[in-house]
C-alpha cells in the first residue's frame, strides 16, 4: 500500500515530467518559429532538413535553392541560436542573483557587472579596440574584463566597509556603481562622434549581422559559467534559509557566494559583449519560472535556462518582424515586453497578500 508521502512524491514526478516536456516543447517552437518567419519565410520542412543536415549530417538537401541555404544557415540559424544563449545566460544570473541576495528585484545588473560589461564595451567601440584575426572579440574581451574588474572593486569596496560582505551592502554598493558607470558611459556616448550610431544602436541590444564567428564566441563562456552555477543550487537552496544557516550546514559561505558571483560576472559579461545591454530578462524570467517550478533551485535553475532563451527567441522574432523591413533594437522590445510583465507579477503579488 502506498503512504502519502510516496504519493506526494509521485505526483512531484509527474509534475515535473510534464513540465520538462511542456519546456522543451516551447523550446523548439519558438526555435523554429524564429527560423521560419521572416521578410523571406520558409517552409517548416525545409528548415528541418537544413537544420538536421547541418548539426548531424543526416537527409538529403540538394533539391533546396541555395539561397534558401544561405539564408536560414548562415543568418538565422546563427542569430537564433545566438539570442537563445544571451537569453539563457541572462535568465540563469538572474535566478542565481535572486537566490544569493534574497531579493526578488536582484538580477546580474543589480552588482553593477552589466553596467561594468557596457563600459567595457563603449570603451573598444569607440577606441576602436580590436584584436587580429578575430571580429568582435576585442569587444567581447573588454566587456569581460570590465565585468571582472567591475566585480573586484565592487567586493573590494564593499569588504572594506563591511568584512562580512553581507547582501545589502553588496546591493547598495552594486546600485552606487552602476550609477558611476552608467554615467561615464553616457559621457563616452556624448563624445564618441563618428561612432555615435553604432553605440546608441549597440547600447539598446540587437543581434542584426551576428553571425557564427559570435556563437563560437559565446558558446565556451556560457559553458564556463551555466554549468557550475546550475551544480551550486544545493548551496542556493542553503542560502534562502540564512547566511548563518547555510553556514551552520556545511556551506562555506564566502567562498560559494564569491564563485556565483564570479559566474554571474562572466554570464552577463559575455552577454553584454555579444548582444548589447538587453534588460528585464534576468528580472522577470526568473520570477516567472519560479511560479512554475517553485523555489527548489534545482529545478529553477534548468528552467530558468530554458525558458530565457525562449524569451529571448521570441522577443528578436519581434523585433525584426513588428516593422519589418525595418528593426526594433531587442533591449526595447525586452524592456516594453518585460516591464509588462514585471507591473503585472508585482501587481498580482501585492493583491495576494491583502
Amino acid at each position: 500500500m502506498k503512504t502519502p508521502k510516496t504519493i506526494r512524491k509521485g505526483i512531484g514526478h509527474t509534475k515535473t515530467v510534464l513540465l520538462t516536456a511542456f519546456a522543451i516543447l516551447l523550446f523548439f517552437v519558438v526555435f523554429f518559429l524564429s527560423i521560419l518567419i521572416g521578410s523571406i519565410g520558409f517552409s517548416l520542412n525545409e528548415t528541418i532538413r537544413l537544420t538536421l543536415n547541418y548539426f548531424f549530417g543526416l537527409g538529403d538537401t540538394s533539391d533546396i535553392p541555395d539561397s534558401v541555404i544561405t539564408i536560414i544557415l548562415s543568418v538565422r540559424l546563427p542569430r537564433v541560436i545566438l539570442s537563445a544563449l544571451v537569453g539563457a545566460s541572462l535568465s540563469l544570473a538572474g535566478a542565481a542573483m535572486q537566490g544569493l541576495l534574497k531579493n526578488p528585484l536582484a538580477d546580474g545588473s543589480t552588482l553593477g557587472i552589466t553596467s561594468g560589461g557596457a563600459l567595457g564595451a563603449v570603451l573598444s567601440i569607440v577606441l576602436g579596440i580590436n584584436i587580429p584575426f578575430f571580429p568582435q572579440a576585442g569587444l567581447a574581451v573588454m566587456s569581460i574584463l570590465s565585468s571582472f574588474l567591475s566585480l573586484l572593486f565592487i567586493l573590494t569596496l564593499t569588504y572594506k566597509i563591511d568584512l562580512n560582505l553581507s547582501n545589502q551592502t553588496i546591493i547598495l554598493t552594486g546600485v552606487i556603481f552602476s550609477m558611476l558607470a552608467g554615467s561615464i558611459t553616457s559621457l563616452l556616448v556624448a563624445l564618441s562622434g563618428s561612432n555615435l550610431r553604432q553605440v546608441v544602436f549597440w547600447s539598446m541590444g540587437s543581434f542584426s549581422g551576428k553571425g557564427w564567428s559570435h556563437v563560437a564566441l559565446m558558446l565556451p563562456f556560457f559553458i564556463i559559467g551555466a554549468i557550475p552555477l546550475i551544480s551550486l543550487s544545493r548551496e542556493l537552496n542553503a542560502f534562502s534559509l540564512g547566511e548563518e544557516q547555510a553556514g551552520f550546514i556545511g556551506v562555506s559561505t564566502k567562498k560559494v557566494k564569491f564563485a556565483i558571483l564570479i559566474l554571474v560576472s562572466i554570464l552577463v559579461g559575455i552577454s553584454v559583449a555579444v548582444g548589447g545591454t538587453i534588460g528585464f530578462v534576468g528580472l522577470v524570467i526568473p520570477h516567472i519560472t519560479r511560479f512554475i517550478t517553485g523555489p527548489d533551485h534545482k529545478k529553477l535553475l534548468p528552467f530558468s535556462v530554458v525558458f530565457g532563451a525562449s524569451f529571448l527567441m521570441g522577443t528578436d522574432l519581434l523585433s525584426r518582424t513588428v516593422l519589418s523591413p525595418a528593426e526594433i533594437p531587442i533591449g526595447v522590445v525586452t524592456s516594453l515586453v518585460g516591464g509588462i510583465l514585471f507591473i503585472y507579477i508585482f501587481y498580482t503579488g501585492i493583491n495576494s497578500r491583502r
